[in-house]
């Protein structure tokens, strides 16, 4: 293949990249909109939507396997592919983790923990997907490390929010029968599924922005 169309087919999985990730940005916010507002229709809209990522996902996979057999890419443009390549398993893992806030609000009854603020936490981490994106599109290291400095604080506001939880359930004076506990337990361990999933994917932003560091420099810091 002519250099030309090389280079060219670089720069589309690139740009096909970044387009995954707005789908899988938008999957996570519909699905925390959806948890807000108890609007099952929008939670089925967020699980039924995990299809076309999935689909996404299959289709870069192979762009990359492509490009790795029939290119044999050296250098910067072999570890632009292999950084790509795992990004995409990233995204695609995100895009389940936005698929179990439509099912947590299929299951949520009413708010037990409104001290708990799962919207701020879903926006820290949306920041978080944004920036590493835009750290792989713009190929800027230093913003790398920005996002692995803002996990350390969603890191803290997810344990906050555990530690809610538990301290709401122990001074709980309205459990009168065991079907009530049964209840709320069930919600507690949603809510605290939640706030897993959430932190979860702010781990994911972590990876993305670790791979694009190994993918611009060669440096596997923040690689783990």
């Amino acid at each position: 293949m002519p250099r030309e169309g090389y280079q060219e087919k670089l720069n589309q999985l690139r740009e096909d990249i970044l387009y995954m990730s707005e789908v899988v940005l938008e999957q996570l916010r519909d699905g925390l909109n959806a948890l807000d507002e108890k609007d099952e229709d929008q939670a089925w809209d967020v699980i039924e939507g995990d299809h076309e990522i999935n689909e996404l996902y299959l289709e870069l996979e192979q762009e990359c396997v492509d490009l790795l057999a029939l290119q044999q890419p050296v250098a910067g443009d072999l570890r632009f592919i292999a950084a790509s390549f795992k990004i995409i398993t990233d995204l695609e893992r995100i895009g389940d983790l936005a698929t179990n806030l439509g099912d947590y609000t299929l299951d949520a009854e009413e708010e037990l923990f409104p001290d708990v603020d799962i919207q701020s936490i879903g926006s820290e981490v949306i920041a978080m997907i944004e920036n590493a994106m835009e750290a792989y599109a713009e190929q800027d290291p230093e913003f790398c490390y920005a996002i692995a400095d803002h996990d350390d604080d969603v890191d803290e506001m997810c344990e906050r929010a555990s530690e809610t939880v538990a301290r709401d359930l122990i001074e709980r004076q309205d459990i009168d029968s065991e079907d009530e506990v049964e209840r709320i337990m069930q919600d507690v361990y949603r809510l605290l599924l939640t706030i897993r999933d959430l932190e979860r994917v702010g781990d994911h932003a972590v990876n993305i922005a670790a791979r694009t560091l190994y993918m611009v420099e060669n440096d596997d810091d923040l690689l783990y």
